[in-house]
């Protein structure tokens, strides 16, 4: 395919572009940051997502969603990502919608409508350690009654103290780092035997530590099949990277603008500091990274969308490539600012600390560098 937006995308695009730049700037942001909202996002801004219909849009219209694909996710990330929206339309609209459409009509009935309404979110609950290693997991799920009891714990749940169900991923069979053997179990924010902890992330997001104490689960909280959630899990983490790498984009190409904006105002010698040639080299070295980055976000987008056997594999590259180039965006922006990109007052530094949490969500630039030359047999 080429690597342009067709006029629907263009439409979608320029809507969010507005709605972001409009509801939800980085002044929306500052504001819940400053005030230590518990939840780290506004309930009111995310059912305006839904009234401009961007939570439904990975959700089949079968299942009175828009049937869109991750090209359109990735357009509303790329305009939160640009302008630091806090919003759980990641975790929720784009992960966890991505593991229900694997689920049974029942539970579809029971999540759909409140994603589509803006009154539900979900958190998704994967992470064992500090890193992300989802071959590593160890919560265990074992058989009890007619369900499951869950015993473990998960870290960094982002939105987790704020959602409504997580999906946990635990293991129902096999050893510690290997894929088969693992279940997806849909449970409820109260149900007995589940305790969190909240945390706040670098970039003022609120994440939570997990405990499953013996959580009671029915059979049908069970998501795909048993033992079988590797496949289930591989698609939500897929969705999730490709999510998280285009609102990676977004984040370096505000980063980049602003800096850009900066360079072409800021005067030192009684000259614009633009001017000055080894600036425009650093400058035009950036750019050329981040339309990198973009044009892979959206190859792998598009392989997602057409079910590609190297989806997966693009997938990879583009996490790893997003998150060199927004790392560069920032690193770049804080030093062309001087001294004071690393005051407060300035919105680079935001900046910076979104890229290191993005980076982290879902596995790093080196992890996925890493699994990029595995699967080329290196």
């Amino acid at each position: 395919m080429a690597m342009t937006l067709n006029d629907d995308q263009n439409m979608l695009r320029d809507s969010a572009r507005d709605f972001m730049a409009s509801e939800a700037p980085v002044t929306h942001f500052r504001k819940f940051r400053d005030m230590g909202c518990k939840d780290g996002f506004s309930h009111g801004l995310w059912k305006q997502f839904a009234e401009m219909g961007f939570t439904g849009i990975l959700i089949p219209e079968a299942d009175g969603g828009m049937g869109m694909g991750q090209i359109e996710a990735g357009i509303v990330l790329e305009e939160i990502g640009r302008n630091l929206s806090p919003s759980p339309f990641l975790t929720t609209s784009v992960a966890a919608v991505e593991a229900l459409k694997l689920a049974d009509k029942a539970m579809r009935d029971r999540w759909f409508p409140g994603i589509l309404a803006g009154e539900t979110v979900i958190g998704i609950a994967i992470e064992e350690g500090v890193k992300h290693r989802p071959d590593k997991i160890a919560c265990v799920a074992t058989r009890s009654g007619n369900g499951f009891k869950l015993t473990g714990q998960k870290q960094f749940v982002v939105q987790g103290t704020s959602s409504d169900m997580l999906i946990v991923a635990a293991r129902t069979a096999g050893a510690v780092g290997e894929t088969d053997g693992l279940t997806l179990f849909a449970v409820d924010k109260d149900a007995a035997g589940l305790s969190m902890e909240a945390a706040r992330l670098v970039d003022s997001a609120m994440a939570a530590h997990v405990t499953l104490d013996g959580v009671q689960v029915d059979a049908d909280a069970v998501i795909g099949d048993v033992d079988g959630g590797w496949s289930v899990l591989s698609k939500v983490l897929d969705a999730g990277r490709v999510g998280a790498a285009a609102e990676m984009v977004g984040v370096g190409t505000g980063a980049m603008d602003m800096t850009f904006d900066y360079l072409k105002t800021r005067k030192q010698f009684d000259r614009v500091i633009g001017e000055f040639q080894a600036l425009q080299h650093r400058a035009a070295h950036l750019y050329g990274e981040m339309e990198g980055a973009r044009s892979i976000v959206l190859k792998a987008q598009s392989l997602m969308d057409e079910g590609h056997a190297k989806a997966e594999l693009y997938v990879a590259a583009a996490k790893a490539k997003a998150g060199l180039a927004c790392n560069l965006a920032v690193r770049e922006g804080v030093q062309m600012h001087g001294g004071i990109g690393m005051t407060d007052e300035y919105d680079i530094g935001l900046y910076m600390k979104r890229d290191r949490s993005l980076n982290e969500f879902f596995g790093d630039a080196y992890y996925h560098a890493d699994r990029v030359a595995t699967m080329n047999g290196y």
